[in-house]
């Protein structure tokens, strides 16, 4: 099969010293900082220069005269285990020696008020501490729509909230889960306990763009100002319909769900419809990428997948993960073959050579490449630019090796 790179102008705006732009935001709202422990929360998502942005947050509190600690914060994520977690975010470069702070991984939680869906709770070390910097990115979610979806709030309700808050908030209807989690974000607020919070925007090269220190009783007003700008940055496909997709690589890096639904347009929820575009006929997925430490959530928004993704999968993180959130299709398994080689061989005997598109994962979209009947339009598109000649699809030992 002949395939043509295609590049795409994305919305790139990166921050040219993150560090300092950090430290410039915390300085701007100039919160009052207490003596004593201050949490700091991380996440399970591969946001680009994360490493930096904490250590600059520990940096900027100890010149203060607090003692910041960090919090893994990613409700079940990793096995819903306090070993787990540190391992996630020590994998996404935020370890001790690093961040020259402790990090204080726990499942323990105090609870902190009662919803319609069940309790609110937060994790005890940040309950305990006096006050907590909130750090998270700025992102559509993968399962709703609303005002606010998956950022500030979201990483006070679930994130901060392990296991227990993520069942309750899961437990709501979707089409009242943009509600539940402002009602959720409330009670964390009124606790008390949240120092500021620091909303990370990313443009659409996954690079840093923006950084917004926001007061903690402004967070749930200021996220639908903040998600507005975000969707400026988010990168799509250029295309609406397409019969085939090949997605290289997966993960809850790249996405809450492995794939990002706004991107390939299937959400994987009963019950609500999916994305009107792109529509995709059929998506092929190649591997699991090892930062996600064998949570295979979204592996079935997938048709087809190869036997080392399916090995690589940890069986009892994802069905922990998916059955937090109630979506057991995402967990399924798809028709698997042998390699790459045969799970593209399998495709195009049954759907044909026509409208095939190759992305590395649904976070960088900035490199595409695609069959030929795609090019004309491509080629038309603002945003694109179509290579001249074409390339071989290769493969190595049945690995494709056109993102290696």
């Amino acid at each position: 099969m002949q395939l043509y790179e295609v590049r795409q102008q994305l919305n790139a705006r990166p921050l040219a010293d993150v560090a300092a732009a950090v430290t410039a935001e915390l300085d701007r709202l100039n919160p009052a900082v207490p003596e004593g422990d201050v949490a700091i929360t991380v996440g399970s998502r591969g946001i680009r220069n994360l490493p930096t942005i904490i250590h600059a947050c520990g940096q900027w509190l100890k010149q203060r005269g607090a003692s910041p600690f960090i919090v893994p914060a990613m409700g079940s994520h990793n096995g819903a285990t306090a070993v787990g977690q540190r391992e996630m975010i020590e994998s996404l470069g935020v370890t001790e020696a690093a961040m020259e702070m402790p990090i204080r991984a726990s499942m323990e939680v105090v609870r902190l008020a009662d919803v319609s869906s069940g309790s609110v709770y937060m994790d005890r070390y940040c309950y305990e501490a006096e006050g907590v910097l909130v750090v998270n990115r700025i992102k559509l979610h993968t399962c709703f729509s609303g005002p606010v979806q998956s950022g500030l709030t979201k990483m006070m309700v679930v994130g901060m909230g392990k296991i227990r808050s993520a069942e309750t908030f899961h437990s709501t209807p979707t089409p009242q889960m943009k509600d539940m989690l402002l009602e959720m974000g409330q009670c964390v607020i009124d606790s008390g306990k949240i120092l500021a919070g620091l909303a990370i925007l990313e443009d659409g090269n996954d690079d840093t763009a923006e950084l917004h220190a926001v007061a903690a009783k402004q967070i749930l007003s200021r996220e639908p100002e903040l998600l507005q700008r975000h969707r400026e940055y988010f990168p799509t496909l250029p295309v609406d319909q397409l019969n085939v997709l090949v997605v290289d690589s997966i993960g809850k890096t790249y996405s809450g769900t492995g794939m990002d639904t706004n991107v390939i347009g299937r959400r994987g929820v009963q019950g609500l419809e999916d994305v009107t575009r792109p529509q995709i006929r059929v998506i092929a997925a190649l591997e699991l990428s090892a930062a996600s430490r064998g949570n295979a959530i979204g592996v079935g928004l997938a048709d087809f997948i190869t036997q080392s993704l399916r090995d690589a999968i940890d069986e009892q993180k994802t069905m922990l993960n998916v059955l937090t959130t109630g979506e057991m299709s995402r967990g399924k398994i798809p028709a698997t073959m042998p390699d790459d080689e045969s799970l593209i061989d399998t495709i195009r005997g049954r759907f044909g050579e026509q409208g095939w598109m190759f992305i590395p994962n649904t976070l960088c979209l900035d490199r595409l490449y695609v069959t030929e009947d795609l090019c004309e339009p491509l080629r038309r598109h603002p945003r694109c630019s179509v290579a001249s000649e074409p390339v071989e699809c290769r493969f190595a030992d049945g690995r494709l090796q056109l993102f290696s």
